[in-house]
């Protein structure tokens, strides 16, 4: 059997493979390493006058993003939300 190379895998390929294969502790270990690796965005300063307007700006765009990314990954689930 040959060993599954993790460093070609995209992040959401390697998300996806480790939720599949639960019991591969080194996919699981390989993803936290690489999300691990990133540096921390600090988003607002609690001090910042419009610190709310910018938690509710990245919480939108975390938002969008998870939306996109189900949506490349399957066509057959329809949005509920989305209007024609």
């Amino acid at each position: 059997m040959s060993r599954v190379n993790y460093d070609v895998m995209s992040d959401a390929q390697l998300k996806d493979y480790f939720l599949k294969h639960r019991g591969d502790q080194a996919a699981f270990q390989a993803y936290l390493d690489r999300i691990n690796q990133r540096p921390l965005r600090i988003i607002a300063n609690p001090n910042d006058p419009d610190f709310d307007e910018k938690i509710q700006a990245a919480i939108r765009q975390k938002l969008e993003a998870a939306r996109g990314q189900s949506t490349e990954q399957s066509n057959t689930v329809l949005d509920p939300t989305h209007q024609d």
